[in-house]
């Protein structure tokens, strides 16, 4: 006998388009993930999904995290070429209710849910504040930020476009990746730094100032030689957790997350034990006279191959119960 399926949930990213199942018993099914730049619109890949893993009987509801603002149930993909309403969804598919969130205020979502196995202690193993205020972040295509409110009523996300904020130098070195980056794009934002293209400007500039030639072609080249010792994707790598770092401790204070700093995204877990090794945290308490704040303020990777997705079936589950 087939599983009855409650909803369809999903992450899309600038990259990847991630999709599961939710059963009768909440547990979440099937995972697939499909790349983005192969399908035209998100009805399309939705419909792929649909047709080769639920067959005929359709799941009556969605929630799709998506990477962008969402304004008035609709999306305008901040690094995809796509629009979706949740209108179109709706009369496109016929579920009987459909929701688009932020895929970071998915993620807040889950952070609650993870188990200890989820998570990786970014330096001491420190205590959360009871039910206090988290805050999310991470790097891929793009840099993704949101909070988490924590109320007698439940959990509420707060969708922001942190990622956009103005980028801050914090010694000679960051200032002149600053002045390169203005001269080449104008405004730098964290995410120009925070994100797979701004891990490769990172170490295009290491390799002009200290007059090295540029051998690797993009982010996933850095991190790999970063491994096998090449000294310029090092130094690329260890900034690029510095500045995660300086910004993650920005964020804490914004948010006052006692709660937690939760750093997820496609970078992150692929820089493993460096991304832990102290160039993040001891930037991260680098905060005058509010370093005492930030040092109680336990850091964690995300380590669940799927937050969004948890998330989003968190969300479907708020849904049943309206």
């Amino acid at each position: 006998m087939k599983p009855v399926y409650e909803g369809l949930v999903g992450d899309v990213g600038g990259t990847n388009a991630r999709f599961a199942l939710v059963d009768a018993k909440g547990h979440v099914r099937n995972p697939r993930s499909f790349p983005a730049k192969d399908y035209q619109s998100l009805a399309h890949v939705i419909e792929e999904y649909l047709e080769t893993t639920a067959g005929r009987k359709r799941p009556p509801r969605a929630v799709i995290a998506v990477a962008g603002p969402v304004l008035d149930g609709e999306i305008e993909f901040t690094n995809l070429d796509w629009q979706i309403s949740e209108g179109d969804l709706l009369a496109h598919f016929e579920f009987e209710a459909v929701k688009l969130i932020n895929d970071f205020a998915a993620q807040a979502l889950a952070c609650p849910m993870f188990e200890p196995e989820d998570l990786k202690a970014i330096g001491p193993a420190l205590k959360p504040g009871s039910d206090c205020p988290l805050v999310v972040l991470g790097a891929g295509t793009g840099f993704g930020v949101a909070g988490l409110a924590r109320t007698e009523r439940g959990d509420v996300a707060v969708a922001t476009e942190g990622g956009h904020s103005s980028f801050a130098p914090q010694d000679e070195v960051e200032v002149e990746i600053w002045r390169r980056l203005k001269a080449r794009f104008g405004r730098v934002s964290n995410e120009r730094l925070l994100s797979g293209p701004g891990l490769h400007d990172i170490y295009e500039i290491a390799c002009e100032l200290n007059q090295t030639p540029v051998m690797l072609s993009d982010e996933k080249q850095v991190i790999e030689s970063a491994a096998s010792g090449d000294e310029m994707a090092e130094k690329a790598v260890n900034r690029f957790c510095a500045i995660l770092g300086s910004v993650a401790g920005d964020l804490a204070l914004n948010f006052g997350a006692r709660g937690g700093v939760f750093i997820s995204g496609g970078i992150a877990p692929r820089l493993g034990d460096r991304l832990t090794s102290g160039y993040f945290r001891a930037r991260f308490e680098d905060k005058g006279r509010l370093s005492p704040y930030v040092q109680q303020i336990p850091t964690s990777l995300v380590l669940h191959p799927y937050p969004a997705i948890v998330g989003a079936a968190r969300e479907l589950q708020q849904m049943e119960r309206l």
